[in-house]
């Protein structure tokens, strides 16, 4: 079971989409008059009419589920999820319709509601994409529901923009993770792909909060493409290359015996040292912080070119 939340400004579009579908089916709806499709559409738009400043009042989250839970998917059961999803992201007193769709191979329905609520409010969209995954993980595990659509299962061939731009970038995130080795290597694989990483800094320390990946005409946050893509992971997951190459290095190089060892080392010394090396502590790695470092270097400098 996955969610999507999305955000628009014209009901007409959006309702006249999910209405119009082959085989749509209008499942469940609160307070918009049923005559017609138009009727639906200006039950909407006079709602968001009483709320102006907001832009984008139409609320549109489509619910897909995983082909291996057909069974369990009644038309009553969809509804229960809907509402029981809705509920739980905070959207209510509101107007809504849920209508189910049968033009894919997994079932899925599509929930439609006016964010200027029945009280001119506005439903709040704070941190919607967390709280999507926190409610989507609750009801899969009180139900025994599946995620059924894997980024790796999907159909990119079928997918419309900006999703489409956001699993090539997953890709391409993928396959560079499985060579770098830090974060300039990373880079360069990125850029290879026209993909452009940004680093989001705390105030004005080199702490890095957070990363985002570009390309074209899109920009998404790590953690919106994949939970595995914060920077935190990131920068584990490339240490942990690291260390492999490391180990593999060491692995390599030819055993010295004891007396070897102990010879090479007197040489060392009687050289002055010419052949000490300064050691780091295991989580520290010169190149990772020297290539962050003049990475908010650019960004400091892009700036001062703006003002």
């Amino acid at each position: 079971m996955i969610g999507k939340i999305i955000k628009g400004k014209s009901f007409k579009g959006c309702i006249s989409y999910v209405l119009d579908k082959e085989n749509a089916k209008l499942l469940d709806s609160v307070g918009v008059l049923l005559n017609d499709t138009n009727s639906i559409i200006n039950s909407f738009y006079m709602q968001s009419l009483m709320n102006p400043n907001l832009t984008k009042s139409v609320g549109h989250i489509p619910l897909s589920y995983s082909k291996d839970d057909e069974k369990k998917l009644t038309d009553a059961f969809m509804v229960k999820l809907a509402k029981e999803y809705m509920q739980a992201m905070g959207i209510e007193n509101t107007q809504y319709i849920i209508v189910r769709h049968h033009d894919r191979e997994h079932p899925h329905c599509h929930i439609i509601f006016n964010r200027v609520d029945n009280n001119s409010k506005t439903i709040s969209d704070k941190n919607d994409h967390f709280r999507n995954e926190k409610v989507i993980k609750a009801l899969k595990e009180k139900y025994g529901l599946t995620f059924g659509i894997g980024k790796e299962k999907v159909k990119t061939h079928r997918l419309k923009e900006p999703d489409k731009t956001k699993y090539e970038i997953h890709k391409a995130i993928q396959a560079a993770l499985k060579s770098a080795k830090s974060w300039k290597q990373f880079e360069d694989l990125l850029t290879k792909e026209k993909i452009r990483l940004t680093f989001k800094y705390k105030g004005k320390s080199n702490e890095v909060q957070g990363i985002s990946f570009s390309k074209g005409d899109y920009s998404f946050k790590g953690s919106e493409i994949d939970r595995q893509f914060s920077f935190s992971k990131i920068d584990y997951r490339l240490q942990q290359n690291n260390k492999q190459q490391s180990i593999e290095i060491s692995q390599s190089k030819p055993n010295y015996s004891h007396n070897q060892s102990s010879t090479l080392e007197n040489i060392g010394s009687a050289l002055g040292g010419l052949f000490d090396f300064q050691t780091f502590g295991t989580d520290y790695d010169p190149d990772q912080a020297e290539y962050l470092r003049q990475q908010k270097l650019k960004k400091k400098k892009r700036k001062g070119l703006k003002m």
